[in-house]
């Protein structure tokens, strides 16, 4: 086993209200709900979690507002070994909070209030640029501001380091200077986004990553839920076949594939190889509630892949 991967992770940390229903409601609907939780969520957060629990050790780089959620966000992120020094907290903005409405089947439907999120800055980023060049891998999301996303990338392209970025969610534009990233791992809705064109089936995917290689990635991991992952180090294109289970909660599967691809590929793991073990993450939160709670730990993703077809 390789030594452990030091990962830097910028992004954001919310507190997931989650409303577990039997459907959810159409316009103008009201319903019975069938229970309320508070869960520590934020993409950011989530991926740092998983990334830590795939045995990475991990730097969160973010915002936090100085309220009862914050705190409990920073304690939940110290349980998991998360580090979080370089996580700032302030009385200007409530820490962010997404509101996550989660039905029988496993969809959700999410309403996010960024809060002190939304004030991450590249003064942030730069103060905190000596965590990303010493890191193996940088992750990164698109729940805080570009700027300071777009600085990242660029202290850890110039120091050598590589970075994994998760185009979620998905804005108008995406800076050039964000495709400078080694590794862009969008799901089939943020592919479609980023070609202009539709991404339905896995051959529609697999067309796809040429021309998001043609941005300047060199790497392009597409996730395509039940229909698995098509990977592309543009001298080949792979299909991930899918890793069957009961949705219970989808919320985080992304986050969870994202914090396991970035580990694997930090201990030295061909993309595929990766991206194989990332589906097993992804799979294994898509079948639990909750965002940081149904993260898996490199055991069970280890297990499922032993697992026979």
């Amino acid at each position: 086993m390789p030594s452990s991967p030091r990962i830097a992770v910028l992004g954001s940390i919310n507190m997931d209200l989650v409303v577990r229903c039997a459907h959810l409601p159409s316009p103008g609907e009201t319903i019975t709900a069938l229970e309320s939780l508070e869960i520590p969520g934020g993409k950011g957060a989530n991926q740092a979690v998983a990334a830590a629990r795939c045995g990475g050790i991990v730097t969160m780089i973010g915002r936090l507002g100085k309220d009862a959620f914050g705190d409990r966000l920073l304690a939940s992120l110290r349980h998991e070994g998360v580090c979080v020094e370089r996580i700032l907290t302030g009385t200007d903005c409530a820490s962010g909070i997404a509101v996550v409405a989660v039905e029988s089947s496993g969809e959700n439907s999410i309403m996010v209030v960024p809060g002190a999120n939304g004030l991450v800055s590249r003064a942030d980023v730069e103060s905190a640029s000596e965590i990303i060049r010493a890191a193996d891998a940088l992750l990164l999301q698109l729940e805080v501001p570009l700027d300071p996303v777009e600085s990242a990338v660029q202290i850890a392209v110039d120091a050598g380091v590589r970075v994994i970025l998760d185009p979620a969610p998905m804005p108008d534009s995406i800076p050039d200077g964000i495709f400078n990233a080694d590794v862009l791992c969008p799901n089939q809705l943020e592919a479609s986004a980023i070609t202009g064109r539709p991404i339905r089936t896995v051959d529609e995917a697999r067309d796809a990553v040429s021309a998001i290689h043609q941005s300047g990635v060199a790497n392009v991991v597409i996730t395509l839920g039940a229909n698995g992952a098509v990977v592309s180090d543009g001298d080949s294109v792979d299909w991930i076949e899918p890793y069957r289970v009961r949705a219970v909660d989808s919320t985080a599967a992304g986050d969870a594939f994202a914090g396991a691809l970035a580990v694997r590929l930090a201990e030295g793991a061909r993309l595929v190889d990766a991206a194989r073990f990332a589906s097993a993450a992804g799979a294994i939160a898509t079948s639990r509630l909750g965002a940081q709670t149904g993260m898996p730990s490199r055991l069970e993703i280890e297990q499922r892949i032993a697992e026979p077809a």
